[in-house]
């Protein structure tokens, strides 16, 4: 699978996960935290796999403008990573806060995939090539088992 196919993959897994936990109740405690902790590891993963092998192809085979996108894009990868995230995990489930603070997440998080996927991915198929992104892809896959194997262990030590 080429890199852009994978991550857009990606992208619809953790959209279907918020639009879950957005449509979840305050009594629904065990699936918001089951989902919760599904949308963590998805963006772990997920983001890993974007800033360690698509960004810094996209930011080298580019100009000053894939320079900028580059640096939005982990911006608001550590704006949901630093914040926005690590707030919700301690927010009570039951409040309506919690409510509130998924409404925002999700709304930064489809922000930022439509820009990826109008923007920056279509540069990135210009820019790359295809040969370059099934090379780019492959190295997701790989690193993505990694991953998820090593949050699973970390999980079940836990």
């Amino acid at each position: 699978m080429n890199a852009i196919d994978l991550l857009k993959a990606d992208h619809e897994r953790v959209k279907g996960i918020l639009s879950q936990l957005s449509e979840s109740t305050e009594r629904g405690l065990k699936k918001r935290a089951d989902l919760l902790a599904k949308l963590e590891m998805e963006i772990s993963i997920h983001t890993r796999l974007e800033e360690d092998v698509l960004y810094p192809a996209y930011k080298e085979a580019g100009g000053k403008e894939q320079d900028i996108m580059y640096y939005e894009a982990k911006e608001e990868h550590r704006t949901v990573d630093s914040l926005v995230l690590p707030d919700l995990k301690v927010t009570d489930p039951s409040t309506p806060e919690f409510a509130g603070r998924v409404k925002v997440v999700k709304e930064l998080l489809e922000h930022h995939i439509e820009e990826e996927e109008t923007t920056m991915f279509p540069q990135a198929r210009k820019l790359l090539g295809k040969a370059t992104l099934d090379e780019l892809g492959a190295k997701m896959e790989t690193l993505k088992a990694r991953l998820k194997k090593e949050l699973d262990a970390s999980h079940m030590a836990a």
